[in-house]
């Protein structure tokens, strides 16, 4: 089983890395935007929106891999000094009670509102918008089912850890 978790974490970690790249991106726009506004007096309505998409995206396909990474905020009041078979029951508690039914909840509850937005072709309301809104929006079940994956490769090393035998 934990290769199962080696391979949910080797997924989200390369979808993390290369979401981190957004952030150049996210800079680059921004300064574009900056520049065109009170350097040329111009500004452009699909630049904004890209960084937007850009920071949307980056925080939504990349927050598996933080998880994975243990880079979300915690409140370790009783986590931070607790032994690690604690920390384990913790971490499977966390994920089969709480993560994994929110995520597949946000999974199951955004598909209707994506695939309407899919229908419609959804595009922004700013006439020279992006006109990509429904890929937006994908995002949001595909965040979700990358939490829920990263949820069972916590809750696999959670019970792994608590199996295991001390001192191997």
């Amino acid at each position: 089983m934990t290769a199962l978790a080696d391979r949910i974490d080797r997924l989200t970690t390369l979808i993390g890395r290369a979401a981190a790249w957004l952030c150049l991106f996210i800079v680059l726009a921004q300064f574009a935007v900056v520049l065109m506004r009170y350097g040329f007096g111009t500004g452009s309505a699909k630049l904004t929106e890209s960084i937007l998409y850009a920071h949307a995206a980056l925080f939504m396909l990349a927050a598996a891999w933080t998880l994975r990474e243990n880079g979300h905020v915690r409140v370790d009041i009783f986590y931070a000094d607790a032994q690690p078979r604690r920390k384990a029951l913790v971490d499977l508690l966390g994920a089969l009670f709480l993560l994994i039914p929110f995520a597949l909840s946000l999974l199951i509850l955004s598909l209707p509102y994506v695939a309407r937005s899919w229908a419609i072709l959804e595009r922004s309301r700013e006439t020279s918008g992006l006109p990509l809104v429904y890929f937006l929006k994908t995002l949001i079940p595909v965040f979700a089912l990358l939490l829920a994956l990263q949820g069972v490769a916590q809750a696999i090393r959670a019970a792994h850890a608590l199996t295991a035998r001390p001192g191997s």
